[in-house]
Formats: structure tokens, C-alpha cells, sequence
């Protein structure tokens, strides 16, 4: 008998759940607006995000001043609004190399029958070459060099995550027609059910966004019409927001009152993944809007030490099996053991994976494979078969 008493105000002092969320305080955050004042390196501010010009790179000679320009980007990725819009980041020409390149690889990838979905759009609606860094370099390497070289994707990199950053890259044209996807927040939290995402402590929900950093790079013209993305700026502020985002209210606010940036090829953003967006629909008949989508991650997202989660699950599933059949493994205490082991044992996260082959089923993200391991279990597979599914899972996880 337990003589601990129960205490839900202190609950909800770690745990935040949508009964946290209140659209006046979401509301209020967002119109505080963006003062040009608090930015001197900005040139100005367009619909409240902060627009950077060719005046930035006078800046960007020695260190000091170099440092001073990432502190002010962090600052309006943190307590700004939350996104950063750098006019002319790339030359013009590089961006139609690139580009070329990139259809070069989609039509390869096409003709051997491939057809690459993403989160939001059915496969086929609009085209995707995933891990388009990768496939990049391995294609053309000098290219990738001059595309990857840019100064300003590593003068926002370096602001937001610090050093040794970790770069993927994945092209994505929203074809005529291409409809405008849910608006949300990013990953990691917000590619989580809800359910998940609530199972984290309100510590974690102010560390997610500061694992990653979302940018993209116009390879077209991007007027309105094409469906740039759609921004809330300083959405990323309001800490239950993974949890609100998908309410009926939030969506209904974020409708009313996004804003969108006409882009020209070679300009690049930048914004917090926490900032509330989502792609817009391309309302042209004969236009392909066409961007390489920066997902960046901290450096700090890895173990110590390598462990082979594939041996370990299969050596330890005939165990985990046996457990499961007996009598008493109906209970919550033996669910509890199975689960906290399968925890142990397996890669419980889906990510880092080969999107090209490891797809979403029903889902927002691929199966780990602790969800794998745990299949399974409720399905009592021969260790035979779990084994061969294992395999067949690493297989689809690597590049190539």
C-alpha cells in the first residue's frame, strides 16, 4: 500500500497535456510582433520575419564580427520569431547545376520504377528525392563541394546547433495542383502522436527544438501563388505547442493569420523547428516549386558507445517469448518486464533511416525496431522469422 500522496498540480508541473493549452496565451506571443530595432543586421522585417541581404557578408570576414551575426540569428530563432530569410544565399547559376543534377537523379530513380512518398502527400501527388545529399555527392562530388560550401548554411548551422553539425538534405518539388499540407511543428516532437509526444516531460518540449534546425533552399521562383510555406512567426515560443498544434482552435488561428514569403531562386530560410508551418498549395498550372529541404542536427545526438541492437534482439526474442506465454504474462507487472527489456534491447527510435525504402505504414514514421520487437511478441513469431525481419529492416535502413 503505497503512502505517497498523489499530487496532479505537481503532474502537470513536468507533464504537459492539451488541457495546458490556452489559444489567449498562444495568441499573445504571437502578437508581440518583431521589432527591427533588437536585429542591426537585419535589412528589414517583411509579414514579422527578419530578412538578411547581401549587406550581411561585409560582416562575415573576421571572427568577432562573425560571432556577433550568429548571436543575433540565434537570438530570432530563440526569442525572435523564430525564422530568418537570407536573400540571395546562393548564386543563381550553382542553384540551376544543382537542379539540373537533381532531376537527373528523380529520373533515374523514375525509370527504375521508384516512386518516393513523403509525410504529408500520397506517393506520386508531388516528387522527392530523399537523401539527396548523399545521392548528390556520390553523382557529381565537385557540385556538391560548391552547393555545400555556402557560408550562410553554415553561419545558421553554427548559430543555432554550434559545431560539428549533422547535415541531411532532401529535394522536394510540389507539382501543379500539389495541395497545402496540415500546419504543424517539426520533427522531432511534432512527428510524434500526440499520445508520445505528452509521454515526454515539459523539459524535453524546450530541448526538441534545439536538436535540429529547418531550412530550405528555393531552386525556383516562389511567388505566392507557387505555395510557399506557410509561417506563424513566434508559434515557437508557446511550450505546449507540439500538444496544440493539432487542435481545432490552433488550426482555425493559424489559418487566419499565417504569413507567407515570396522567395526568388537562391534566397534560403531558416526557422526554429518548433515554428508552426506547413507547405502551401501550388495554385499554378505549369509551375514546379522546387526546394532542397536542410534538415540539421546537434551533434550531441549519439551514444558513447556503438551497440548492435540487431544481435541484441534477436539473441535476447526467444527469451522475451517464452516470458510472454506464461500464465501470468496477461498481467501489468510481466508487461511491464517485457516492455522495459524490449526498451533495453532494441533501437527503439526509427530514425536515422533510408526513406526511400523504409516507409511510413499507416503512420506518421516508420516502425522502430523495439515496435518490431514487440509485433512480434503479440503475434508470437518463430525466432526464425523475427529474425529474418531484423535483417530485412537493417537492410532497409542503410543509404545504399
Amino acid at each position: 500500500m503505497t503512502t505517497v500522496a498523489h499530487s496532479p498540480a505537481a503532474t502537470r508541473q513536468v507533464f504537459l497535456s492539451q488541457d495546458d493549452c490556452r489559444l489567449e496565451d498562444f495568441t499573445a506571443l504571437i502578437e508581440a510582433g518583431t521589432d527591427i530595432a533588437d536585429y542591426p543586421y537585419a535589412d528589414g522585417v517583411n509579414k514579422g520575419v527578419l530578412i538578411y541581404s547581401d549587406r550581411l557578408r561585409s560582416y562575415l570576414d573576421t571572427e568577432a564580427e562573425r560571432r556577433d551575426v550568429q548571436a543575433e540569428i540565434a537570438r530570432a530563432l530563440s526569442d525572435g520569431p523564430g525564422i530568418v530569410v537570407f536573400k540571395r544565399a546562393f548564386d543563381p547559376d550553382l542553384i540551376d547545376r544543382a537542379t539540373a543534377a537533381f532531376f537527373d537523379l528523380l529520373a533515374e530513380e523514375k525509370k527504375a520504377g521508384f516512386a518516393a512518398g513523403d509525410h504529408f502527400a500520397k506517393p506520386g501527388a508531388n516528387d522527392r528525392v530523399w537523401n539527396a545529399l548523399e545521392k548528390l555527392a556520390v553523382s557529381d562530388p565537385a557540385l556538391f563541394a560548391e552547393y555545400f560550401a555556402n557560408d550562410y548554411v553554415a553561419l545558421a548551422s553554427g548559430a543555432w546547433l554550434g559545431p560539428n553539425y549533422q547535415m541531411t538534405a532532401a529535394l522536394n518539388i510540389v507539382n501543379p495542383g500539389g495541395q497545402a499540407q496540415v500546419p504543424h511543428r517539426d520533427y522531432h516532437l511534432g512527428f510524434m502522436p500526440l499520445e508520445t509526444a505528452a509521454a515526454f516531460p515539459a523539459h524535453v518540449h524546450r530541448l526538441s527544438p534545439v536538436l535540429t534546425l529547418q531550412g530550405a533552399v528555393a531552386h525556383c521562383d516562389m511567388p505566392v501563388e507557387t505555395g510557399p510555406t506557410l509561417y506563424l512567426p513566434h508559434s515557437h515560443k508557446y511550450l505546449p505547442g507540439y500538444l496544440a498544434f493539432s487542435l481545432p482552435e490552433f488550426q482555425d488561428y493559424f489559418r487566419q493569420n499565417y504569413v507567407q514569403q515570396d522567395l526568388e531562386k537562391g534566397d534560403a530560410v531558416f526557422f526554429n523547428p518548433g515554428l508552426m508551418h506547413g507547405a502551401g498549395t501550388n495554385q499554378t498550372a505549369d509551375v514546379k516549386r522546387m526546394a532542397n529541404l536542410l534538415q540539421v542536427s546537434s551533434a550531441f545526438g549519439r551514444a558513447m558507445e556503438t551497440v548492435d541492437t540487431a544481435r541484441v534482439s534477436k539473441a535476447v526474442y526467444p527469451t522475451l517469448l517464452e516470458k510472454s506465454r506464461t500464465a501470468e504474462a496477461s498481467g501489468p507487472e510481466t508487461a511491464r518486464w517485457i516492455d522495459n527489456v524490449v526498451t533495453v534491447a532494441a533501437e527503439g527510435y526509427p530514425y536515422p533511416t533510408n526513406l526511400d525504402r523504409d516507409h511510413p505504414i499507416g503512420a506518421m514514421n516508420p516502425e522502430s525496431q523495439a515496435d518490431l520487437l514487440r509485433r512480434a511478441l503479440r503475434e508470437s513469431w518463430a525466432p526464425e522469422q523475427l529474425n529474418a525481419e531484423v535483417d530485412a529492416q537493417v537492410v532497409r535502413h542503410r543509404s545504399a
